[in-house]
């Protein structure tokens, strides 16, 4: 399925949301599975939910509530999803990346994006959060990539380059802030899958061998769209279950044991977050002066 938006329904969208907030955001937020309450500390919120915003769809995925809290965060002004889109949920990838467009519409010119994810690197325990340095959109290679129709030259070219998508000067200050709050940061590669099934062990073995360390079934679209469309990208993965590699193995991987998991990082990347937000809006004053 393909789903083709004009310039006009992403700017509709941001009308709309401008008409509900005081805020003018610059830093854009994506949170993922079990992740979603890092939104309730954004002081002086404006809400708005997605069902009421033209073209957004709805999220439909338990602990994503599907709102859009604006406001203030660590001195910055932000626009956090409260729960995304995922293509398993029969949505098409212009339609799981249009709200980034509509940030990018609204002014917020550097797009945070975290996920949970299954870890691949043997190394990896749940409850690690890991730097994305770059990723594999394994699904986008296979044909569903959100960047596929007619190109809106207003966003970026027909074809973009991908080997910056992560900001490198992001990922530099990412690693000094987890320095300075004592959160241990990993860095790895991220590969996006369809979903909604987890991996059979032997696509477990397959994808490591490709060079992924983590795996998860969003963000990589959204990273894509955001590079593309000009905006500085941070990307962070929480280890919220062991991929398992043995078909012999009696454990499963759950949907609620990856919210279970969320609870434990939450205060580990909140930190992480809001060291990173009270720098970039210092950087952001320094600019200003």
């Amino acid at each position: 399925m393909n789903t083709t938006y004009l310039l006009s329904d992403y700017d509709e969208a941001a009308a709309f949301i401008r008409s509900r907030t005081r805020h003018r955001p610059r830093v854009g937020l994506i949170l993922g599975s079990g992740l979603s309450g890092l939104a309730e500390r954004i002081a002086h919120a404006d809400i708005v939910p997605y069902a009421e915003i033209p073209h957004f769809p709805i999220s439909t995925v338990a602990g994503h509530a599907g709102r859009l809290v604006i406001g203030n965060l660590a001195g910055v002004s932000v626009c956090a999803m409260q729960g995304r889109f995922h293509y398993y949920e029969g949505y098409s990838m212009q339609q799981v990346t249009l709200p980034v467009r509509v940030m990018q519409r609204l002014g917020v010119e550097t797009l945070i994006v975290t996920n949970a994810a299954g870890g691949l690197n043997p190394g990896f325990v749940t409850g690690d959060i890991m730097l994305i340095e770059d990723h594999i959109n394994l699904i986008g290679m296979a044909g569903a990539n959100p960047l596929r129709g007619p190109n809106l030259d207003e966003f970026g070219p027909r074809f973009p380059a991908a080997n910056r998508i992560y900001t490198p000067r992001l990922r530099t200050l990412a690693q000094d802030v987890a320095a300075v709050v004592a959160v241990p940061l990993r860095r790895g590669v991220y590969l996006q899958l369809s979903g909604p099934n987890f991996e059979s062990p032997a696509e477990v073995r397959m994808l490591h061998r490709l060079g992924a360390d983590a795996v998860g079934m969003s963000t990589a679209a959204e990273a894509m769209v955001a590079h593309h469309a000009g905006m500085e990208v941070l990307g962070l993965s929480t280890i919220t279950n062991v991929a398992i590699d043995q078909l012999e193995s009696t454990g499963q991987p759950t949907h609620e044991e990856v919210i279970e998991a969320g609870k434990v990082i939450v205060p580990r990347l909140t930190a992480l977050l809001l060291g990173i937000l009270e720098r970039m809006a210092s950087m952001l004053d320094e600019g200003q002066d």
